[in-house]
């Protein structure tokens, strides 16, 4: 949509960020990340009970944070 609205064709060779740039679009990959990890923040605060605290807290404990290879059960 924004490469149409500057005349821009794929052979002009202008890269998509480029573009984004000049006519102050965001990308919506990094917006929609943006407005998840604020969301998060915002019911992370909450004290009152609600079962969304409790869901995010539980999820993180679930995560396996660990980097590299996993571990073969010959290993362990």
């Amino acid at each position: 949509m924004a490469r149409a609205m500057h005349g821009l064709s794929l052979r002009d060779q202008i890269r998509n960020e480029d573009i984004r740039r000049r006519t102050r679009i965001t990308d919506i990959a990094q917006r929609v990340a943006k407005l998840k990890w604020q969301w998060a923040g915002h019911i992370a605060w909450r004290t009152d009970g609600r079962l969304g605290p409790m869901v995010l807290k539980r999820l993180a404990a679930l995560v396996d944070t660990r980097r590299g290879r996993r571990m073969s059960s010959s290993e362990s």
